[in-house]
């Protein structure tokens, strides 16, 4: 049986009228006539008993309508459950490794809001050491994230956000006295990783890397108390200036990019939607 058989099979069995089922389903009342009959061929014994004046179901008839009917309305809201994941929800929820590039990129937002009339934008913070944590763990739809990403499991989006690279350094820090800071001074020191990242300098000098930090805050501490140096988007001198740190221009390190990324398993309109307001 067909899924339209079926419906029509169901509309007339709860409608008892021709005329009343072929405008609910939008069809012709032939339809509907052709349809009980092919049925009743096939199941081999009348369905409905018709009359001029009366329709109304043989006991196969309302069998056939219990055993059918529940099984038919579960397919019905699966169905419907399965295309409203595929939509998504009136909700979107954001992940922001940097959570300043939610301030960096209000036409992203304001693009997708304007497309979206009510609909809800909720931003999170991913966390320091594993950004794909809430991906990962459906507490975000879309993650915004440093680039590169090379991940089996996400699909990376646009690029939102370019920036230069600062170095963030204890205030008394010998490098604060120099003209310039280069990607070659990066030797010299102790490195911790937030954004810009190399083994060695373009001369082959290794550069020394910091111990594993959890949290942005306790990278903060570290460099103001003089325990290495770290590169990071240009964005943190003004975000995250504090007593203690100065931020530096780090020549010769590339642009930073900053871009969408989500799961490939969790992919929705409003994914795409998302994405397509910051091309």
């Amino acid at each position: 049986m067909e899924r339209r058989d079926i419906e029509i099979f169901l509309t007339l069995a709860e409608e008892l009228h021709f005329s009343r089922t072929a405008a609910r389903l939008h069809v012709s009342q032939a339809r509907v006539s052709q349809t009980v009959k092919q049925l009743e061929r096939r199941i081999g014994a009348p369905l409905f008993e018709r009359t001029s004046r009366r329709v109304a179901l043989t006991p196969i008839g309302r069998r056939l309508r219990d055993d059918v009917g529940p099984a038919y309305q579960r397919i019905v809201e699966g169905v419907e459950r399965a295309i409203a994941a595929g939509r998504g929800t009136g909700l979107l929820r954001v992940g922001f490794e940097a959570p300043a590039l939610a301030d960096l990129i209000p036409d992203v937002l304001a693009r997708y809001r304007a497309g979206h009339p009510g609909s809800e934008v909720r931003v999170r913070e991913a966390p320091f050491a594993d950004p794909f944590t809430l991906l990962r763990d459906d507490e975000v739809d879309v993650l915004v994230t440093l680039f590169p990403v090379d991940e089996p499991d996400l699909t990376t989006g646009p690029v939102v956000h370019r920036e230069p690279v600062v170095l963030a350094v204890a205030d008394t820090h010998p490098f604060t006295r120099q003209s310039r800071v280069t990607v070659e001074d990066l030797a010299r020191d102790t490195v911790f990783r937030a954004a810009f990242w190399r083994d060695t300098t373009p001369s082959g000098l290794p550069i020394a890397r910091g111990r594993a930090l959890t949290t942005f805050q306790e990278l903060m501490t570290v460099i103001a108390n003089g325990e290495g140096v770290c590169p990071m988007g240009a964005h943190a001198a003004g975000y995250f200036a504090r007593p203690k740190i100065a931020f530096l221009p780090l020549e010769g390190a590339p642009h930073l990019e900053w871009g969408m990324v989500w799961r490939t398993a969790g992919e929705t309109s409003r994914v795409r939607e998302f994405a397509a307001a910051a091309r």
